[in-house]
């Protein structure tokens, strides 16, 4: 799939909306530069984005580093798994009735935002409609959807609304595939049935209706992120389609590369010949170190997607050396809450969130806006740099302390950042970085070197 190219609505009822979305849409950090994909055409022709244009694209999301992930639908009723249980764990009779007494009353956008922003999250990725078909906004399209529950509420018009009046950048997660949908070719369990009368044509018609609903109605978006790309009806032309499809609504927008029609492997991961999008999405495991393509680890807080009583909870260790392994591997995390069907986030998964925020708050500099390296990452922890600065983050100590190898460059200072006084020494083998015991942390030690010119010019290396 070829990612540079970007089709471009050139209609004036198009031209004239998607004006309307930059002039109104004005978060905080994302959308304030201009690339060459951004301009509208009278033809309609598909317009070649350049590198730097698509690095431009992209920069705000990759110096955020840091999302969160909502799965979230009426199937929190159930406490399984949303999209796989129907017709498993639950009858699909019984799955699909279940919004018929969905009344989150609790649910606040505001607070959901707020947690985001303790957390140091810098964007909100929601499922708009997972693979059980159900949408959690005011679609035209369907009548399974939220106003036809008891709440009676666009969740999405609230969530989105929050964001912009935070600095939140708001995104959704949709599904290609729709179990649900009686024109899609395959239904539950897990897309093991067929369906008589489908139509894809005309699904995918509808898919892309509710996509533009989506942009239309709640953007700017951030990310639009696929999933559901892996089944028969999918293939790579309707990937292609469907990508330049949705960057013409929005041309800021980013898309990552489940839109394709790859199945992943058993690791969740995407072979990179057939992936699409704009960004590699390695799923429930930290990805490799990366810097030639960007890349997001989309991971649960739990073990679930959805919510589930009594579900295993991550240690506030586990959540943030996943966070630092993937920022030193050059990719971003995106951490995912399941939502309770009263529509709050379960408190034990708030007071994780805001551990994480809290030692944000405190080294967010070494992950925010920094590049992965130049020492790749390991067991003994990882590295992150910005200008002539290297953060290296210690998870293990090795007898006699760390050895780096030579980097070309001269060390001319160094400071601890989670205290004490550390001591490096550089020679003609390489740097070798040493902490007192009492100073060391049991989840991450810190220590920034700063050099005699960029980081930026070290090749990435791995520790032995």
């Amino acid at each position: 799939m070829n990612n540079r190219n970007r089709t471009i609505i050139c209609s004036t009822v198009s031209g004239l909306i998607l004006a309307t979305f930059f002039i109104s849409f004005s978060p905080a950090a994302p959308f304030t530069s201009t690339s060459g994909s951004d301009i509208t055409t009278s033809s309609g022709a598909v317009v070649a984005e350049t590198p730097q244009q698509r690095a431009s694209r992209l920069a705000w999301w990759r110096e955020a580093r840091f999302g969160m992930f909502i799965h979230w639908g009426p199937v929190s009723l159930k406490g399984t798994e949303i999209g796989w249980s129907r017709g498993d764990e639950v009858p699909a009779t019984e799955y699909d009735a279940l919004y018929k007494r969905f009344n989150p009353t609790l649910f606040d956008a505001d607070a959901w935002v707020t947690l985001a922003k303790q957390a140091g999250m810098k964007y909100v990725v929601i499922t708009s409609k997972h693979h059980d078909g159900f949408c959690i906004w005011d679609t035209k399209l369907t009548d399974y959807n939220i106003m036809n529950t008891p709440f009676h509420r666009d969740i999405l018009k609230e969530l989105s609304a929050a964001c912009r009046k935070q600095g939140i950048v708001f995104s959704t997660y949709h599904s290609i595939l729709d179990w649900h949908h009686p024109d899609y070719p395959l239904g539950s369990p897990g897309g093991k049935t067929e369906k008589r009368a489908a139509n894809m044509d005309r699904y995918v018609a509808y898919l892309k209706g509710q996509l533009a609903e989506i942009i239309r109605n709640y953007g700017l978006l951030g990310v639009m992120w696929f999933d559901g790309q892996w089944e028969k009806p999918w293939n790579p032309d309707r990937g292609q389609d469907l990508y330049n499809y949705v960057s013409g609504l929005q041309p800021s927008i980013i898309i990552n590369n489940r839109v394709g029609a790859a199945r992943p492997g058993k690791d969740g991961s995407i072979s990179a010949e057939a992936a699409g999008g704009d960004y590699d999405t390695p799923e429930q495991k930290i990805g490799n170190f990366q810097n030639d393509r960007p890349w997001e680890s989309c991971i649960t807080i739990c073990e679930q997607w959805s919510w589930k009583p009594n579900d295993k909870l991550k240690s506030l260790k586990e959540c943030l050396q996943t966070l630092i392994l993937c920022a030193g591997g050059d990719g971003n995390l995106l951490l995912n809450v399941g939502p309770m069907p009263d529509g709050r986030i379960e408190p034990r998964q708030v007071d994780r969130l805001k551990e994480i925020g809290q030692w944000l708050d405190a080294h967010g500099q070494t992950i925010y806006g920094t590049r992965g390296g130049p020492f790749k990452p390991g067991t003994w922890g990882a590295s992150t740099y910005k200008g002539d600065s290297i953060f290296v983050h210690v998870f293990e100590w090795p007898e006699g302390g760390l050895a780096l190898p030579p980097i070309g460059k001269k060390v001319l200072s160094w400071k601890a950042l989670t205290g004490g006084q550390a001591e490096v020494k550089q020679g003609a083998q390489g740097i070798r970085i040493n902490v007192p015991k009492e100073s060391r942390q049991d989840i991450d030690t810190l220590i920034e070197i700063t050099l005699d010119g960029p980081a930026s010019e070290i090749a990435p290396v791995k520790i032995r």
